[in-house]
């Protein structure tokens, strides 16, 4: 049966300057050195509880993950993150798509998020030249040079700018490529370069903001910061470049670089900010692939810890009562069900705005880690 395929090249696509934009990122991030917001008795202790596990699983070596909404991102956390990362306190970074376009937008134009009420009715929302085109040219440069989602993002930015093959080059690869995947890579590129009547050599990408993007500062630290998005759900893909295949590729890469870091998990912390779809979901794969491996050789993931941070009150005692009834609408809280079934070692549950718990973490951290108070 032949189904017909929407045509993205009709789209025509604004230029980023003619949007209006919601946020600045120089006038609301958050630095390390802000004063903490205040939080009650009870949060206070689980963000004390959390960032005592941190520094555990620091001194044990063992894996640190973050995984965060798009909001964090837009309340400009971005820094502040990268600040865990160069003390060690975080190990692996974890974010959707819309978390990448927002940290792009930032670094490339210093603000992002526009009005979508305003903008779709009028077929404006998403079709933006600049961040269709460039994000998924970086994908597709990065996915043919072997990297991640989060790594092709994080090395444009740094290098403000990426490469372009000449045809030949990627023709000869297409043919010679010692696996498929590679050679596939190299097709997506040449389609690209071909579609976009891309000269070969240095094409760039200004990032005259790059300091406030947590994936330029996971890329020059060395640090996974991997892209979990869903396809259709991000606003590239409103571009006529936009590859499946590469974006696809790219994704895949940092799945299997997700997964690895919840393999070595035992000893480690799980950290879920924000992010109520995304990262338990995620999560329950990477855990059930490396539980299956684990228990081949007699090492179960079994002594991770988890803390999820939410806007939304608690209303059971997951531990005491154990799950509440599923057609319960009040308690049916899918995502903590998710969590609770990977048997983790210990589970915080914080009510708090992730600004105010990451900065109050961050401080916690500093006031506790021997390395920052000799």
């Amino acid at each position: 049966m032949d189904f017909q395929k929407f045509d993205r090249s009709r789209i025509h696509q604004k230029p980023l300057s003619e949007r209006k934009n919601k946020v600045d990122i120089t006038e609301i991030y958050i630095k390390p050195d802000d004063p903490c917001p205040e939080v009650g008795t009870a949060v206070r202790e689980k963000i004390v509880r959390t960032a005592g596990d941190i520094l555990e699983a620091k001194a044990a070596n063992r894996p640190v993950m973050l995984a965060f909404g798009a909001h964090s991102i837009k309340n400009g956390l971005g820094p502040l993150m990268v600040g865990f990362l160069k003390r060690g306190w975080i190990t692996h970074l974890a974010t959707n798509g819309a978390g990448i376009i927002h940290d792009w937008e930032f670094a490339y134009q210093g603000k992002s998020s526009e009005a979508v009420y305003e903008n779709l009715p009028k077929g404006r929302f998403g079709t933006w030249e600049e961040t269709g085109f460039s994000l998924n040219l970086a994908i597709i440069a990065g996915a043919y040079q072997g990297l991640g989602y989060g790594a092709s993002v994080g090395k444009v930015i740094t290098d403000q700018g990426l490469e372009i093959p000449s045809e030949e080059t990627l023709v000869y690869e297409m043919k010679n490529a010692e696996t498929a995947s590679r050679a596939a890579a190299a097709a997506d590129f040449l389609e690209a370069v071909r579609k976009e009547k891309l000269a070969p050599g240095w094409y760039g990408i200004p990032a005259p903001f790059g300091k406030f993007s947590v994936q330029a500062g996971a890329w020059q630290l060395g640090v996974a910061s991997t892209a979990h998005p869903m396809f259709g759900h991000d606003i590239i893909y409103t571009h006529h470049i936009s590859s499946g295949s590469a974006i696809g590729r790219a994704a895949e890469h940092d799945f299997l670089s997700y997964a690895d870091s919840v393999s070595r998990l035992n000893g480690g912390i799980y950290m879920s900010v924000g992010t109520a779809v995304m990262s338990p979901t995620v999560f329950e794969k990477a855990y059930s692939m490396a539980q299956n491996v684990g228990l081949q050789h007699n090492s179960p993931l079994d002594r991770h810890k988890i803390t999820v941070v939410d806007l939304a009150e608690p209303k059971w005692d997951w531990f005491g009562q154990g799950e509440p009834p599923e057609t319960d609408p009040e308690y049916f809280t899918p995502y903590m069900r998710i969590f609770l079934r990977t048997r983790p070692l210990e589970m915080n549950f914080i009510t708090a705005d992730n600004r105010v718990f990451l900065l109050n973490l961050y401080n916690e951290l500093l006031k506790l880690d021997p390395n920052e108070t000799e």
